[in-house]
């Protein structure tokens, strides 16, 4: 019988983090690593990598690196080999690698909409089947924990973002999560998907800019801006043994936002 402090342990388990070098991905890392998680992140920029790598070291937690694109097949391909080759097995893929693109839909520029969508949903799938195939399904075993957004879950106030490529990648993340949760269950694999809204992150910086914190927090009903502690509960519940019978969930961590819009 597990204990409740048990059922979070992620001791001799490995994780695999994409965009893990900061924002949400270095937030969820640290979490599996405060656990006892082994880490490797993934991203583009070797000094981030090296910075955060650093960071969760000094936290006592194992963790190493790998410069990758995610939105490039070779590189996601090189990952997964990679990835397997240092760690031996994926116990637990947190996808969280992604990017946003800001223009009015009419005039949206074509390179931006795959730029979106080649990280946002073509590369999330295929390092996802490949850890699945490669790793998961022969040891009937895995956590896959996909960062959606609240923007997945619906539109945009008239007058704050002109977003589309980015909530039409983050709905079909919702959608994949449910679907792959589905087929893969009989495998022991669960797939889940935490739903932010907004955490202030590089990607978001410019959107708080124009539309000023003080605004936004106004429209959460807990009236504050994800902090960076928020995810990590969330995460480690999908993560660990504790949501050993939870799956194809979307969990939105929006300080309520999700229930009034």
């Amino acid at each position: 019988m597990y204990t409740a402090k048990r059922l979070f342990d992620l001791r001799g388990k490995t994780a695999l983090v994409t965009g893990g070098s900061r924002g949400l991905g270095l937030q969820i890392a640290e979490a599996l690593g405060d656990q006892g998680a082994k880490l490797l992140l993934a991203a583009r920029k070797r000094d981030e990598l090296e910075a955060a790598t650093a960071r969760l070291r000094a936290r006592g937690i194992e963790a190493d690196w790998i410069v990758a694109d995610a939105a490039r097949d070779e590189d996601i391909a090189r990952l997964a080999d990679d990835a397997l080759s240092r760690l031996g097995y994926v116990d637990i893929l947190i996808n969280n690698a992604g990017a946003t693109w800001g223009a009015p839909a009419e005039d949206y520029p074509l390179h931006a909409w795959d730029k979106v969508m080649n990280l946002n949903v073509r590369g999330l799938f295929l390092l996802t089947q490949s850890i699945g195939k490669r790793s998961m399904i022969p040891r009937r075993q895995g956590r896959i924990v996909n960062v959606a957004s609240i923007a997945g879950l619906a539109g945009n106030a008239p007058g704050t973002m002109e977003t589309i490529a980015y909530n039409t990648s983050k709905g079909a993340v919702v959608n994949f999560t449910r679907t792959l949760a589905a087929e893969w269950g009989e495998h022991g694999i669960t797939v889940n998907a935490l739903a932010p809204g907004f955490f202030p992150t590089k990607m978001t910086e410019g959107s708080l800019a124009r539309l000023r914190v003080e605004y936004m927090c106004s429209r959460v009903p807990l009236r504050r801006l994800g902090d960076e502690e928020d995810l990590k509960g969330a995460a480690l519940l999908f993560a660990s043994d504790a949501g050993k019978h939870i799956t194809g969930q979307v969990l939105a961590v929006d300080g309520g936002l999700s229930a009034v819009v």
